[in-house]
């Protein structure tokens, strides 16, 4: 698996630096094992890129500070060092930051006792019927304390429904009539567009007013449109003021020709 680097940015309350850490030098974080098909590759990324490139980030603390996060794809989660790890299309977690030395052992994964948490969503998308998305992994992501999962099944191979949610009530999940996180700030909802120059049914994330989280390349474009409109609209005033001028002007040549100061009182 690709694996990205992940790691706190500060330890959890209580936590202490003296506490031995678990022996990982014959852990496998990644397997290298490649993406299993185009479409989900690119769905991966539209669940992750937007986030940096355009969220503002999850709601501020208590103090109104910003908070960090982490989206990433394709990244294992490991809840003990004894367990076999999940890895998910795309998860979310908040208040957590990317280590700076990426590619020490203990930062090229997701690690529970190193983040101090678990992530808050982690979605999966369904490509064949060996998954087990709505089988096995749901008791697993439950057992891993995972807050909302999410399982993207846009050709039906698991059943006719495409968008399966849960959000964790105890040691299990129950099903999302609304597919929002509050603590996020974010929910998930079908998208019928082109990205990437691939017109398909995608999964996108969206504010609580039900707009999408644009990617990079829709802000930049967007920020053109509004650019050019801007400069359309102040191309047309300048047009207005000289057409004005032109009938003042062609208006003050009347009065002058019946012999009417245009600039006189009478």
């Amino acid at each position: 698996m690709v694996c990205v680097t992940v790691h706190a940015q500060t330890p959890s309350a209580g936590s202490s630096n003296d506490i031995e850490e678990p022996d990982i030098s014959g852990l496998v974080t990644e397997d290298d094992t490649p993406v299993d098909n185009f479409a989900s590759e690119k769905q991966q990324r539209l669940l992750t890129e937007p986030l940096y490139s355009t969220w503002s980030g999850p709601p501020p603390d208590q103090e109104g500070r910003p908070r960090r996060f982490i989206a990433a794809a394709n990244v294992g989660l490991f809840a003990t060092p004894k367990e076999t790890p999940l890895v998910p299309d795309a998860f979310l977690s908040l208040d957590v930051a990317l280590a700076l030395d990426i590619w020490e052992k203990k930062n090229r994964t997701y690690l529970f006792w190193v983040m101090g948490k678990p992530p808050e969503v982690v979605i999966e998308v369904v490509s064949n019927r060996e998954g087990n998305e709505l089988g096995s992994k749901v008791q697993r992501y439950a057992q891993m304390r995972i807050a909302y999962y999410v399982v993207w099944d846009p050709d039906e191979l698991l059943g006719t429904t495409k968008l399966h949610a849960f959000e964790l009530r105890g040691d299990g999940y129950v099903p999302m009539t609304t597919v929002f996180f509050p603590s996020v700030g974010l929910g998930l909802a079908p998208w019928t567009g082109t990205y990437e120059d691939f017109p398909n049914l995608w999964l996108r994330w969206c504010t609580p007013d039900g707009q999408v989280v644009l990617t990079g390349a829709e802000r930049a474009e967007a920020a053109a449109k509004r650019a050019e409109a801007e400069a359309r609209r102040a191309e047309a005033e300048i047009k207005r003021a000289e057409a004005a001028q032109a009938r003042a002007e062609r208006l003050a040549a009347k009065l002058r020709a019946l012999g009417i100061d245009p600039n006189g009182d009478g």
